[in-house]
């Protein structure tokens, strides 16, 4: 019988979380998808926890690749993925997040229905009870309905649900290694994108379901980080565009912050609308630590 070509390399790169992969690599595993027309591949970022038993139990229910390499960060964690794939389509996720059974095979549909484009899947909080996970996922919310209204010419995208076709990624040139910062790669990969004439659909049945679990110490962080990537982006983008970077109308702020309010309780909705805010506080400050920093240099 002749063998299935691989369709899907879903890339998974993980740090540190052996418990979240085991469970991320269950959900693949679960796929309605046909096991023989996709890989997984799984970059250890240099994490120190072993991950050798949790690997090992995949490799009997996956075609499942495994590779370490020397921290350096989401991007390169990523384009070393990139690089051992085999399939047609690239599928990223991340190692504290489930993918929906149906994932792929939504996917499918519309990789073969549209040309040439990237998709955007819709990215769900799956912690349960936890104000900042929630926060979090309403900011997502926020911003998938502002950017992606038209699913056809969507302008967001997360890290952890997006596919790409594999030859026009690597002609594109793939993540740039120079944001060592979560949340700066994939909003760059996503402009370089548009700016090369593709588009990128928001397919919102391709769901993702995101487990991690925040603190105030932790959202204020991922925020913090957020901003320094969002400073390295915006300086990238200034030296190759001259027109600069669009600065979103002072409506967007407004209606972010009001954003709460539509979809939660009063009670839940003054607590949500006050993490928007100190999102914002911690994004902006981000954005400054990184300027004076690169500033100094």
């Amino acid at each position: 019988m002749e063998k299935q070509r691989t369709f899907f390399s879903i890339i998974v790169p993980t740090y540190n979380r052996p418990i979240q992969l085991e469970a991320c690599l269950d959900s693949i595993g679960r796929l309605s998808y046909p096991k023989d027309r996709l890989e997984v591949i799984v970059v250890d970022d240099g994490g120190h926890l072993p991950l050798d038993k949790v690997i090992e139990v995949f490799r009997k229910k996956l075609n499942l690749v495994f590779i370490s390499q020397k921290h350096s960060g989401p991007a390169i964690a990523r384009n070393t993925g990139v690089a051992r794939a085999k399939g047609d389509f690239l599928a990223f996720t991340d190692d504290d997040c489930r993918v929906d059974a149906e994932w792929l095979t939504i996917l499918e549909a519309y990789v073969l229905k549209f040309k040439d484009v990237a998709i955007a899947g819709h990215v769900l909080n799956s912690i349960d009870h936890n104000i900042f996970s929630e926060a979090s996922q309403m900011l997502l919310d926020y911003f998938y309905s502002y950017y992606n209204a038209d699913f056809q010419n969507a302008k967001f995208i997360n890290g952890n649900d997006m596919v790409f076709p594999v030859e026009a990624f690597k002609a594109l040139g793939a993540f740039n290694v120079s944001i060592p910062y979560a949340g700066g790669e994939d909003r760059e990969v996503c402009e370089k994108w548009m700016r090369s004439g593709r588009r990128i659909l928001y397919v919102k049945e391709a769901k993702v379901h995101h487990y991690h679990s925040l603190n105030f110490r932790t959202f204020w962080k991922q925020h913090f980080t957020y901003g320094r990537g969002a400073y390295i982006f915006r300086n990238l983008r200034s030296s190759e565009d001259k027109k600069g970077i669009r600065i979103e109308p002072l409506s967007f702020y407004y209606n972010l912050l009001c954003f709460p309010f539509f979809r939660a309780e009063t009670k839940r909705a003054l607590s949500i609308f006050f993490l928007f805010f100190i999102s914002q506080l911690a994004n902006a400050l981000g954005f400054f630590a990184e300027k004076f920093k690169c500033q100094k240099k």
